[in-house]
């Protein structure tokens, strides 16, 4: 039996730490780390952002996004071409392999989901969802799900 720490901000970064811990797994049982996962999941919603827009989501070093579109690029799973409007800007595509992987990601989510969340019914879960969407950070001024 694990014991869960009184404070909810301590609960919260230990339940965080395994969820984290099991996601990096799932992330890499496809080949990927994290921020490769995070930047595909990003372009899969999105269909295509400038790089520019994806700096300023991920809140990242330029030089860190650079790397991670590098190695997408390599992998065949994003494609950066410059914009026809604006030469100085390139956006960002993500490939059908890279949609592809990305499917077989959110299945990878789901399981992790599923099992870390196997004591809680489904109006535990939307309460939890709820509630985490509010958290913020106090350096922030929009709200985790804007």
């Amino acid at each position: 039996m694990r014991v869960i720490p009184h404070r909810p901000v301590l609960a919260l970064a230990y339940t965080g730490r395994i969820a984290g811990g099991r996601i990096k797994e799932a992330v890499a049982a496809h080949g990927l780390k994290p921020s490769h996962s995070h930047v595909l999941t990003l372009l899969a919603e999105q269909e295509t952002m400038s790089q520019q827009a994806l700096l300023e989501e991920l809140g990242v070093d330029p030089s860190m996004l650079v790397s991670v579109l590098n190695d997408l690029e390599d992998d065949g799973l994003a494609t950066r071409r410059r914009d026809r409007a604006d030469r100085r800007r390139h956006i960002v595509e993500i490939s059908v392999r890279g949609r592809q992987l990305v499917g077989r990601l959110e299945e990878s989510f789901e399981i992790v989901e599923t099992e870390l969340m196997a004591a809680l019914d489904d109006e535990e879960i939307a309460t939890l969802t709820r509630i985490l969407s509010r958290i913020r950070d106090p350096g922030d001024n929009t709200e985790c799900g804007e």
